[in-house]
């Protein structure tokens, strides 16, 4: 029974997750974004003690019930692991090994320094919430978003607008290839050993596993009844069960509840861990688990304490190408600048804040209605949300990435916020300008520019009659792109955003 309201708690946390990556309407978010804001590393670089809190205490009664439970990666592997088991003579298949504690704390430290020296490209790297939902975004949303098409095609057929069409385009290489490579690894880790990206890689697993040695509730194993059999220790995807010793290694236990299905001789119980069964008990955890060596075994886990103090005291330290022409141009892909500062959206603050605090998971990317923001590829801000105009431009009624953004990266802002947020300011290249290279009129980018900053002016001052040119107040600009996006110069717009290392209002 137990393991089945895991499974079933787990679907529903797993299935709900993915539709937020999978969702490009913007709605399901009202309705589940709150499962995002319950991960462990957006939380805790959000800040958001209650919710660091609650996962602590969780872990303090039930064991690493987040693992298994609330992180979609736990569960993701735990679904491929589940299909290589179902092939004949595979179900029981792991074997019990030693906790490999020099490579946790080892992984542990060095994400601990990444996300004290703000280097996000490393700490996205390793974030199991944001590594999943790179994999959704890059290689489930596109077949999600085929599928859509799909059925608009048949739907409009009959005449119905059920469905829509919805443009399906590859945001950054880079960011695709390591999601690729991501789900690889974690294919073959999850289909050979299960657990094993879990207890050797995740600093979150790692951070939780301290807690899980003491938790009140976990599976406990009775020596007086147990018959060596060794089930529960083939069964164990984290490789976790001395059948032998008749010792559970709780800091790895994910409390799935396979063991408790597979023992016949009822030797095995998730149970109040000081329920007394008598001396024989006394072997469910023997004698000194972290054997021979307690001295060795407490260094360790002081060196973890200290790994996992500097974690969280800096955290709280540091609270493609849309085809438009604009009917003058013949209609060809748009080149993207060469922005010497890239431009992050309103509800940053700025390019330092953004980067100390993302775990480029792309759920911002995922929602933004207008094609503006994709990830960067800038090796310092790899994977993490920039914008770029070519396919739309930061419309001043959407607010969507500030809103779902579970990590504090941005900042909620309300429209009429936003509308005040420099986030850069445009720049005109005469060059590149219709009006003197074709000798026709425009005016595109003052006609659409939503605070007033261009006007159009005579070319030549002493000629009022002269060709009109745009001119640019930067001190009314708020950098949302219109101008570049509208404009009809091809493949480089004749006017383009250069962002602002620190947003300012106007």
């Amino acid at each position: 029974m137990l393991r089945r309201i895991r499974r079933i708690l787990a679907t529903c946390f797993f299935a709900a997750v993915t539709l937020l990556f999978l969702d490009f309407t913007g709605t399901v978010h009202a309705w589940l974004g709150w499962t995002a804001k319950i991960q462990f590393l957006p939380a805790l670089l959000a800040l958001n003690a209650g919710i660091i809190a609650m996962l602590v205490l969780l872990t303090l009664l039930f064991g690493r019930v987040y693992c298994s439970v609330i992180c979609p990666l736990g569960v993701f592997q735990d679904a491929v692991s589940w299909i290589s088991g179902r092939r004949k003579k595979k179900k029981y298949r792991f074997s019990y090994s030693p906790a490999k504690s020099l490579l946790r704390y080892t992984v542990l430290i060095v994400f601990a320094v990444a996300v004290i020296a703000g280097i996000g490209s490393f700490v996205a790297l390793l974030a199991p919430y944001s590594a999943y939902g790179r994999i959704v975004q890059n290689l489930f949303a596109p077949l999600w978003g085929w599928g859509n098409n799909l059925l608009a095609y048949f739907a409009e057929r009959a005449d119905s607008y059920a469905f829509y069409e919805t443009d399906v385009w590859l945001r950054s290489l880079p960011t695709f290839l390591i999601a690729l490579l991501t789900f690889a690894v974690l294919i073959v880790l999850a289909w050979r050993n299960g657990r094993t990206y879990c207890n050797t890689v995740c600093p979150v697993g790692t951070i939780l596993s301290f807690f899980s040695r003491y938790a009140l509730f976990r599976p406990t194993i009775d020596a007086r009844k147990c018959r060596n059999c060794s089930l529960c220790e083939r069964r164990c995807k984290a490789a976790c069960i001395d059948s032998k010793q008749h010792a559970i290694d709780y800091s790895r236990c994910v409390v799935c509840m396979d063991c408790l299905e597979v023992c016949k001789h009822d030797a095995l119980h998730y149970e109040f861990r000081f329920r007394s069964h008598g001396k024989a008990s006394a072997k469910s955890e023997p004698p000194r688990t972290e054997t021979a060596g307690s001295t060795k075994a407490d260094i360790t886990r002081r060196r973890f304490l200290l790994g996992t103090g500097a974690l969280v005291g800096t955290a709280l330290v540091h609270a493609q190408e849309k085809k438009v022409d604009g009917g003058l141009a013949v209609i060809e892909k748009k080149s993207v600048p060469q922005r010497q500062t890239p431009i992050v959206p309103p509800g940053a603050v700025s390019i330092r804040h953004l980067a100390r605090h993302c775990t480029a998971c792309q759920l911002c990317v995922s929602v933004c209605p207008n094609g503006v923001l994709r990830p960067s590829a800038d090796p310092l801000r790899l994977m993490q949300p920039e914008s770029s105009y070519e396919r739309g431009y930061c419309r001043p009624e959407c607010t969507k990435c500030s809103e779902v953004c579970p990590a504090g990266a941005f900042h909620p802002v309300t429209t009429a916020e936003k509308s005040a947020i420099q986030v850069g300011h445009a720049v005109w290249i005469r060059e590149n300008c219709v009006v003197l290279t074709d000798g026709v009129s425009c005016g595109n980018c003052a006609r659409h520019c939503p605070t007033g900053a261009i006007q159009m002016v005579p070319s030549d001052p002493s000629d009022p009659q002269s060709p009109q040119i745009p001119a640019v107040d930067t001190s009314r600009c708020i950098g949302c792109g219109a101008c570049e996006n509208l404009c009809p110069a091809r493949p480089f717009s004749a006017i383009y955003v250069e962002g602002h290392e620190v947003h300012s209002e106007i």
